[in-house]
Protein backbone atom coordinates (compact mmCIF):
# COMPACT_ATOMS: atom_id res chain seq x y z
CA UNK A 1 0.00 0.00 0.00
CA UNK A 2 3.06 2.26 -0.55
CA UNK A 3 1.38 4.46 -3.06
CA UNK A 4 -1.61 5.36 -4.07
CA UNK A 5 -3.31 7.40 -6.64
CA UNK A 6 -3.99 11.21 -6.54
CA UNK A 7 -7.98 10.65 -5.94
CA UNK A 8 -7.16 8.20 -3.12
CA UNK A 9 -4.84 10.43 -1.36
CA UNK A 10 -7.33 13.05 -1.47
CA UNK A 11 -10.59 11.32 -0.13
CA UNK A 12 -8.22 10.19 2.68
CA UNK A 13 -7.06 13.77 3.50
CA UNK A 14 -10.21 15.19 3.25
CA UNK A 15 -11.69 12.55 5.29
CA UNK A 16 -9.54 13.48 8.09
CA UNK A 17 -9.78 17.64 7.49
CA UNK A 18 -13.42 16.47 7.97
CA UNK A 19 -12.60 15.68 11.79
CA UNK A 20 -10.88 19.23 12.35
CA UNK A 21 -12.04 21.43 15.32
CA UNK A 22 -8.67 23.52 15.08
CA UNK A 23 -8.43 26.87 13.79
CA UNK A 24 -5.83 25.57 11.00
CA UNK A 25 -5.04 22.41 10.33
CA UNK A 26 -2.78 20.88 7.75
CA UNK A 27 -2.56 17.11 6.97
CA UNK A 28 0.31 15.21 4.55
CA UNK A 29 0.06 12.26 3.40
CA UNK A 30 3.78 9.61 2.16
CA UNK A 31 4.52 6.64 1.13
CA UNK A 32 6.93 4.29 -1.00
CA UNK A 33 7.40 1.17 -2.49
CA UNK A 34 11.54 0.16 -3.38
CA UNK A 35 14.07 -2.29 -2.63
CA UNK A 36 17.02 -2.65 -2.16
CA UNK A 37 20.42 -5.08 -2.62
CA UNK A 38 24.00 -4.62 -0.49
CA UNK A 39 26.94 -7.06 -1.66
CA UNK A 40 30.69 -7.20 0.39
CA UNK A 41 33.47 -9.41 -0.19
CA UNK A 42 32.23 -10.06 -3.47
CA UNK A 43 29.04 -11.57 -2.45
CA UNK A 44 25.48 -10.47 -1.59
CA UNK A 45 24.94 -9.95 1.91
CA UNK A 46 21.12 -8.79 2.51
CA UNK A 47 18.41 -7.62 -0.10
CA UNK A 48 14.81 -6.75 1.03
CA UNK A 49 11.77 -4.61 -0.10
CA UNK A 50 9.86 -1.95 1.59
CA UNK A 51 6.44 -0.39 1.61
CA UNK A 52 5.40 2.33 3.67
CA UNK A 53 2.55 4.67 4.31
CA UNK A 54 1.97 7.32 6.70
CA UNK A 55 -0.06 10.25 7.76
CA UNK A 56 1.34 13.02 9.33
CA UNK A 57 -1.17 15.97 10.94
CA UNK A 58 -0.98 19.66 12.84
CA UNK A 59 -3.51 21.26 14.44
CA UNK A 60 -3.33 25.08 14.94
CA UNK A 61 -5.29 27.06 18.09
CA UNK A 62 -3.94 30.89 17.78
CA UNK A 63 -0.01 30.22 17.31
CA UNK A 64 -0.04 26.81 19.46
CA UNK A 65 0.51 24.02 17.23
CA UNK A 66 0.19 19.86 18.01
CA UNK A 67 1.22 17.30 14.86
CA UNK A 68 0.68 13.73 15.45
CA UNK A 69 1.56 10.69 12.59
CA UNK A 70 -0.31 7.53 12.15
CA UNK A 71 -0.01 4.51 9.77
CA UNK A 72 -3.96 3.53 9.61
CA UNK A 73 -6.14 5.06 7.70
CA UNK A 74 -10.07 3.90 9.01
CA UNK A 75 -12.22 6.68 9.72
CA UNK A 76 -12.02 6.34 13.80
CA UNK A 77 -8.15 5.43 13.36
CA UNK A 78 -7.99 9.25 11.88
CA UNK A 79 -10.57 11.10 14.17
CA UNK A 80 -8.05 9.63 16.55
CA UNK A 81 -5.17 11.11 15.34
CA UNK A 82 -6.72 14.54 14.43
CA UNK A 83 -7.87 14.82 18.23
CA UNK A 84 -4.61 13.51 19.45
CA UNK A 85 -2.78 16.32 17.65
CA UNK A 86 -5.44 18.76 18.84
CA UNK A 87 -4.52 18.08 22.23
CA UNK A 88 -1.07 18.20 22.24
CA UNK A 89 -1.50 21.68 20.09
CA UNK A 90 -3.60 23.14 23.40
CA UNK A 91 -0.75 21.83 25.18
CA UNK A 92 2.04 23.27 23.39
CA UNK A 93 3.55 27.08 23.72
CA UNK A 94 2.69 29.62 21.26
CA UNK A 95 5.03 29.52 18.04
CA UNK A 96 5.87 33.56 18.29
CA UNK A 97 7.04 32.59 14.54
CA UNK A 98 3.83 31.12 12.94
CA UNK A 99 2.24 31.76 9.80
CA UNK A 100 -0.90 31.10 8.52
CA UNK A 101 -1.18 28.15 6.17
CA UNK A 102 -1.47 28.99 2.07
CA UNK A 103 -4.77 28.70 0.12
CA UNK A 104 -5.79 26.70 -2.60
CA UNK A 105 -2.73 27.09 -6.03
CA UNK A 106 -2.61 25.34 -9.23
CA UNK A 107 0.72 23.43 -9.22
CA UNK A 108 2.74 22.19 -12.72
CA UNK A 109 3.27 18.63 -13.17
CA UNK A 110 6.79 17.68 -12.38
CA UNK A 111 8.51 15.25 -14.53
CA UNK A 112 9.56 13.21 -11.50
CA UNK A 113 8.19 9.72 -12.06
CA UNK A 114 9.23 7.34 -14.64
CA UNK A 115 7.56 3.81 -15.17
CA UNK A 116 10.98 1.98 -16.01
CA UNK A 117 12.35 2.65 -12.68
CA UNK A 118 9.24 2.52 -10.76
CA UNK A 119 8.90 -0.89 -12.58
CA UNK A 120 12.45 -2.16 -11.35
CA UNK A 121 11.99 -5.58 -9.38
CA UNK A 122 14.39 -7.75 -7.85
CA UNK A 123 15.68 -9.76 -10.88
CA UNK A 124 16.46 -6.14 -12.36
CA UNK A 125 18.83 -5.29 -9.13
CA UNK A 126 20.18 -8.79 -9.01
CA UNK A 127 21.37 -8.75 -12.44
CA UNK A 128 22.61 -5.17 -11.86
CA UNK A 129 24.83 -6.23 -8.84
CA UNK A 130 25.70 -9.31 -11.19
CA UNK A 131 27.32 -7.57 -13.74
CA UNK A 132 29.28 -4.69 -10.64
CA UNK A 133 30.72 -8.31 -9.17
CA UNK A 134 31.79 -9.62 -12.75
CA UNK A 135 33.62 -6.72 -13.13
CA UNK A 136 35.47 -7.12 -9.43
CA UNK A 137 36.10 -10.51 -9.50
CA UNK A 138 37.88 -9.82 -13.34
CA UNK A 139 39.92 -7.27 -11.96
CA UNK A 140 40.94 -9.47 -8.42
CA UNK A 141 39.12 -6.91 -6.44
CA UNK A 142 36.94 -6.98 -3.78
CA UNK A 143 33.56 -4.95 -4.07
CA UNK A 144 30.66 -3.83 -1.26
CA UNK A 145 28.15 -1.95 -2.74
CA UNK A 146 24.57 -1.24 -2.36
CA UNK A 147 21.80 -0.71 -5.03
CA UNK A 148 18.38 0.92 -3.93
CA UNK A 149 15.48 2.21 -5.76
CA UNK A 150 12.36 3.70 -5.18
CA UNK A 151 9.27 4.71 -5.91
CA UNK A 152 7.38 7.61 -3.54
CA UNK A 153 4.50 10.00 -3.76
CA UNK A 154 3.28 12.54 -1.34
CA UNK A 155 0.07 14.62 -0.55
CA UNK A 156 -0.87 17.70 1.20
CA UNK A 157 -4.36 19.42 1.68
CA UNK A 158 -5.12 22.45 4.73
CA UNK A 159 -8.08 23.90 5.79
CA UNK A 160 -7.51 26.61 4.01
CA UNK A 161 -8.35 24.51 0.61
CA UNK A 162 -4.95 23.58 -0.46
CA UNK A 163 -4.17 20.36 -2.34
CA UNK A 164 -0.68 18.87 -3.72
CA UNK A 165 0.11 15.51 -4.88
CA UNK A 166 3.41 13.97 -6.60
CA UNK A 167 4.72 11.18 -7.44
CA UNK A 168 8.77 10.46 -7.61
CA UNK A 169 11.40 7.53 -8.40
CA UNK A 170 14.70 7.14 -7.79
CA UNK A 171 17.95 5.03 -8.44
CA UNK A 172 21.13 4.98 -6.58
CA UNK A 173 24.12 2.88 -6.70
CA UNK A 174 27.48 2.86 -4.96
CA UNK A 175 30.34 0.34 -4.89
CA UNK A 176 33.79 0.65 -3.20
CA UNK A 177 36.50 -1.73 -4.93
CA UNK A 178 39.89 -2.51 -3.60
CA UNK A 179 42.73 -4.93 -3.56
CA UNK A 180 43.56 -8.19 -2.05
CA UNK A 181 46.25 -6.25 -0.10
CA UNK A 182 43.47 -3.20 0.96
CA UNK A 183 46.30 -0.83 -0.53
CA UNK A 184 44.29 0.60 -3.29
CA UNK A 185 40.70 1.59 -3.13
CA UNK A 186 38.04 2.98 -5.93
CA UNK A 187 35.20 4.27 -5.52
CA UNK A 188 31.70 5.74 -7.38
CA UNK A 189 28.41 6.61 -6.26
CA UNK A 190 25.57 7.65 -8.84
CA UNK A 191 22.25 8.81 -8.60
CA UNK A 192 19.31 8.65 -11.36
CA UNK A 193 15.60 9.43 -11.99
CA UNK A 194 15.43 6.97 -14.87
CA UNK A 195 16.89 3.07 -14.24
CA UNK A 196 17.75 3.10 -18.40
CA UNK A 197 20.76 5.66 -16.98
CA UNK A 198 22.53 3.65 -14.37
CA UNK A 199 25.30 1.37 -16.02
CA UNK A 200 26.57 -0.58 -13.07
CA UNK A 201 29.26 -2.65 -15.65
CA UNK A 202 30.99 0.75 -16.29
CA UNK A 203 30.74 2.37 -13.30
CA UNK A 204 32.33 -0.73 -11.80
CA UNK A 205 35.01 -0.50 -14.31
CA UNK A 206 36.11 3.09 -13.01
CA UNK A 207 36.10 2.66 -9.70
CA UNK A 208 38.66 -0.80 -10.43
CA UNK A 209 40.79 1.08 -12.86
CA UNK A 210 41.03 3.46 -9.68
CA UNK A 211 41.74 0.40 -7.03
CA UNK A 212 44.33 -1.13 -9.21
CA UNK A 213 45.87 2.98 -9.94
CA UNK A 214 45.97 3.77 -6.21
CA UNK A 215 48.18 0.65 -4.81
CA UNK A 216 51.51 2.22 -3.69
CA UNK A 217 50.92 5.69 -3.33
CA UNK A 218 53.28 7.61 -2.83
CA UNK A 219 54.01 10.59 0.18
CA UNK A 220 53.91 13.89 -1.27
CA UNK A 221 54.31 17.10 0.93
CA UNK A 222 51.19 19.02 1.73
CA UNK A 223 50.46 22.36 0.51
CA UNK A 224 48.63 24.61 -2.01
CA UNK A 225 48.33 22.42 -5.66
CA UNK A 226 45.99 23.47 -8.47
CA UNK A 227 43.44 20.06 -8.10
CA UNK A 228 40.79 18.50 -10.26
CA UNK A 229 37.96 17.63 -8.32
CA UNK A 230 36.00 14.88 -9.92
CA UNK A 231 31.84 15.72 -10.22
CA UNK A 232 31.34 14.04 -6.95
CA UNK A 233 34.03 15.27 -5.20
CA UNK A 234 32.90 18.98 -6.41
CA UNK A 235 29.55 18.01 -4.82
CA UNK A 236 31.07 17.24 -1.65
CA UNK A 237 32.48 20.72 -1.26
CA UNK A 238 29.27 23.00 -2.80
CA UNK A 239 26.58 20.83 -0.86
CA UNK A 240 27.87 23.09 2.24
CA UNK A 241 27.61 25.91 0.22
CA UNK A 242 24.31 25.76 -1.13
CA UNK A 243 22.15 25.90 2.31
CA UNK A 244 24.17 29.38 2.70
CA UNK A 245 21.87 31.27 -0.03
CA UNK A 246 19.38 31.84 2.93
CA UNK A 247 18.43 35.52 3.68
CA UNK A 248 17.39 35.33 7.44
CA UNK A 249 20.90 33.72 8.52
CA UNK A 250 22.53 36.23 6.12
CA UNK A 251 20.50 39.49 7.67
CA UNK A 252 21.13 38.29 11.13
CA UNK A 253 25.08 37.92 10.18
CA UNK A 254 25.01 33.70 10.21
CA UNK A 255 26.44 32.82 7.13
CA UNK A 256 29.40 33.44 4.22
CA UNK A 257 26.61 35.70 2.93
CA UNK A 258 26.38 38.42 5.81
CA UNK A 259 28.15 41.99 5.37
CA UNK A 260 30.48 43.15 7.78
CA UNK A 261 28.68 45.84 9.74
CA UNK A 262 25.35 44.65 8.45
CA UNK A 263 23.60 43.43 5.69
CA UNK A 264 23.93 40.55 2.96
CA UNK A 265 26.33 40.17 0.32
CA UNK A 266 23.58 39.62 -2.40
CA UNK A 267 24.36 40.94 -5.52
CA UNK A 268 28.19 41.24 -5.30
CA UNK A 269 30.79 39.01 -7.19
CA UNK A 270 31.40 36.38 -4.89
CA UNK A 271 32.85 34.07 -7.39
CA UNK A 272 34.78 33.33 -10.66
CA UNK A 273 32.53 34.61 -13.45
CA UNK A 274 32.67 30.97 -14.68
CA UNK A 275 30.00 30.07 -11.85
CA UNK A 276 26.71 30.30 -12.20
CA UNK A 277 24.45 27.94 -10.15
CA UNK A 278 20.30 27.38 -10.34
CA UNK A 279 17.32 25.29 -9.69
CA UNK A 280 14.87 23.68 -12.27
CA UNK A 281 12.36 21.45 -11.17
CA UNK A 282 12.00 20.27 -15.15
CA UNK A 283 15.59 19.89 -15.47
CA UNK A 284 15.11 16.54 -16.93
CA UNK A 285 18.53 15.01 -15.53
CA UNK A 286 17.61 16.08 -12.28
CA UNK A 287 13.86 16.41 -11.95
CA UNK A 288 12.03 17.99 -8.30
CA UNK A 289 8.22 18.01 -7.27
CA UNK A 290 7.11 21.64 -8.82
CA UNK A 291 5.61 22.51 -4.54
CA UNK A 292 7.26 22.31 -1.31
CA UNK A 293 6.31 21.64 2.06
CA UNK A 294 4.70 24.64 2.80
CA UNK A 295 2.75 24.45 -0.15
CA UNK A 296 4.39 27.12 -2.57
CA UNK A 297 5.47 26.71 -6.11
CA UNK A 298 9.13 25.54 -6.66
CA UNK A 299 10.33 27.34 -9.90
CA UNK A 300 13.43 28.15 -11.50
CA UNK A 301 15.70 30.45 -9.69
CA UNK A 302 19.25 31.42 -10.81
CA UNK A 303 21.05 32.06 -7.00
CA UNK A 304 24.60 32.70 -8.78
CA UNK A 305 25.07 34.20 -12.29
CA UNK A 306 28.65 34.77 -13.65
CA UNK A 307 29.76 34.78 -10.25
CA UNK A 308 27.56 37.21 -8.92
CA UNK A 309 24.66 35.85 -6.27
CA UNK A 310 21.36 36.93 -7.63
CA UNK A 311 18.66 35.06 -5.29
CA UNK A 312 18.28 34.15 -1.53
CA UNK A 313 15.66 32.14 -0.37
CA UNK A 314 13.06 33.07 2.13
CA UNK A 315 10.86 31.03 4.17
CA UNK A 316 7.41 32.49 4.85
CA UNK A 317 8.04 33.51 8.03
CA UNK A 318 10.74 35.88 7.14
CA UNK A 319 9.03 37.37 3.78
CA UNK A 320 6.18 38.33 6.12
CA UNK A 321 8.62 40.18 8.14
CA UNK A 322 10.41 41.67 5.40
CA UNK A 323 7.61 42.01 3.31
CA UNK A 324 8.75 40.20 0.16
CA UNK A 325 7.78 37.45 -1.84
CA UNK A 326 8.47 34.04 -0.14
CA UNK A 327 11.65 31.97 -2.32
CA UNK A 328 11.90 28.67 -1.34
CA UNK A 329 15.20 27.06 -0.88
CA UNK A 330 16.89 24.45 -3.51
CA UNK A 331 16.89 20.92 -2.79
CA UNK A 332 18.66 20.19 -5.69
CA UNK A 333 20.58 22.21 -7.79
CA UNK A 334 22.82 22.76 -11.21
CA UNK A 335 26.24 24.45 -11.50
CA UNK A 336 26.82 25.46 -15.53
CA UNK A 337 29.76 23.95 -16.68
CA UNK A 338 31.58 24.09 -20.32
CA UNK A 339 32.19 20.93 -23.04
CA UNK A 340 35.95 19.58 -21.65
CA UNK A 341 36.01 16.00 -20.42
CA UNK A 342 38.08 15.07 -17.52
CA UNK A 343 40.86 13.66 -19.66
CA UNK A 344 40.74 17.36 -21.63
CA UNK A 345 41.37 19.07 -17.55
CA UNK A 346 43.79 16.46 -17.04
CA UNK A 347 45.97 16.89 -20.05
CA UNK A 348 45.95 20.59 -19.78
CA UNK A 349 47.39 20.71 -16.44
CA UNK A 350 51.09 20.64 -16.02
CA UNK A 351 51.21 20.13 -11.92
CA UNK A 352 48.43 18.95 -10.28
CA UNK A 353 46.91 16.70 -8.14
CA UNK A 354 43.85 14.96 -9.00
CA UNK A 355 40.87 13.79 -6.64
CA UNK A 356 38.24 11.10 -6.82
CA UNK A 357 36.12 12.21 -3.67
CA UNK A 358 35.85 13.90 -0.20
CA UNK A 359 35.15 11.97 3.17
CA UNK A 360 34.01 12.63 6.32
CA UNK A 361 33.78 16.85 5.87
CA UNK A 362 33.31 18.82 8.76
CA UNK A 363 32.96 22.82 8.93
CA UNK A 364 35.70 24.81 10.70
CA UNK A 365 34.18 27.73 10.48
CA UNK A 366 30.57 28.88 9.26
CA UNK A 367 30.73 32.91 8.50
CA UNK A 368 33.90 31.42 5.98
CA UNK A 369 32.42 28.37 4.98
CA UNK A 370 36.16 26.66 5.82
CA UNK A 371 35.44 22.97 5.78
CA UNK A 372 38.11 20.42 6.45
CA UNK A 373 38.21 16.63 5.40
CA UNK A 374 39.45 13.87 3.39
CA UNK A 375 40.58 12.66 -0.16
CA UNK A 376 39.34 8.92 -0.37
CA UNK A 377 39.47 6.46 -2.57
CA UNK A 378 41.97 7.47 -5.87
CA UNK A 379 44.08 10.67 -5.31
CA UNK A 380 46.43 11.37 -8.11
CA UNK A 381 49.75 13.29 -9.53
CA UNK A 382 49.69 15.05 -12.50
CA UNK A 383 52.32 16.02 -14.32
CA UNK A 384 52.90 17.72 -18.24
CA UNK A 385 49.16 16.64 -18.51
CA UNK A 386 49.54 12.95 -17.66
CA UNK A 387 48.79 10.80 -14.53
CA UNK A 388 52.53 9.83 -12.96
CA UNK A 389 51.70 8.44 -9.84
CA UNK A 390 49.01 7.93 -6.92
CA UNK A 391 49.64 9.69 -4.07
CA UNK A 392 48.63 9.15 -0.32
CA UNK A 393 45.04 10.98 0.94
CA UNK A 394 45.35 14.53 2.48
CA UNK A 395 43.73 15.93 5.17
CA UNK A 396 41.84 19.83 3.42
CA UNK A 397 41.13 22.88 4.70
CA UNK A 398 39.29 24.93 2.21
CA UNK A 399 36.37 27.27 1.55
CA UNK A 400 33.98 26.33 -1.42
CA UNK A 401 33.76 30.23 -1.52
CA UNK A 402 37.78 30.50 -2.36
CA UNK A 403 37.88 27.01 -4.27
CA UNK A 404 35.05 28.62 -6.71
CA UNK A 405 37.15 32.46 -6.74
CA UNK A 406 39.64 30.07 -8.16
CA UNK A 407 38.30 28.35 -10.95
CA UNK A 408 40.35 27.87 -13.93
CA UNK A 409 38.66 25.53 -16.18
CA UNK A 410 35.30 23.61 -15.70
CA UNK A 411 33.72 20.35 -17.77
CA UNK A 412 30.70 18.81 -18.80
CA UNK A 413 28.21 18.82 -15.48
CA UNK A 414 26.68 15.49 -15.53
CA UNK A 415 24.44 14.08 -12.12
CA UNK A 416 26.12 13.70 -8.78
CA UNK A 417 23.80 13.17 -5.94
CA UNK A 418 21.11 15.81 -5.83
CA UNK A 419 23.51 18.20 -7.38
CA UNK A 420 24.37 18.37 -11.49
CA UNK A 421 28.02 19.90 -11.10
CA UNK A 422 30.91 19.68 -14.02
CA UNK A 423 34.72 18.87 -13.20
CA UNK A 424 36.63 21.25 -11.69
CA UNK A 425 40.30 22.60 -12.13
CA UNK A 426 41.09 24.95 -9.36
CA UNK A 427 43.93 26.54 -8.47
CA UNK A 428 45.84 26.84 -4.99
CA UNK A 429 43.65 24.03 -3.29
CA UNK A 430 45.24 24.05 0.70
CA UNK A 431 46.31 20.47 1.43
CA UNK A 432 46.99 20.67 5.27
CA UNK A 433 48.41 17.41 6.02
CA UNK A 434 48.90 13.31 4.92
CA UNK A 435 46.31 10.82 5.70
CA UNK A 436 46.62 7.06 5.89
CA UNK A 437 43.10 6.86 4.87
CA UNK A 438 43.16 4.03 1.58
Amino acid sequence: MGIISKAEAQAILKKALSFSKADECEVSLNGTEGGNIRYARNAVSTAGDISTMGLAISSTFGKKTGSATINEFDDASLEKVVRRSEELAQLAPPNPEYVSLEGPKTFAESITYNAATAAVNPDIRAEAVRKSLEVAKGANLEAAGFLENSTSFRAIMNSKGLFAYNTDTDVSFSVTTRNQAGTGSGYVSETFNDIRKLDTLALTKVASGKANGSAGARAIEPGKYTVILEPLAASDMLSNMVRGFDARSAEEGRSFMSKKGGGTRLGEQLFNEQVTIYSDPFNVDLPSATWNGDGLPQEKVTWVEKGVVKNLSYSRYWAQQKNVKPVPGANRVIMEGGTASLEDLIKSTEKGILVTRFWYIRSVDPQTLLLTGLTRDGTFYIENGKIMFPVKNFRFNESPIIMLNNVEALGKPQRSGNMIVPPMKIRDFTFSSLSDAV
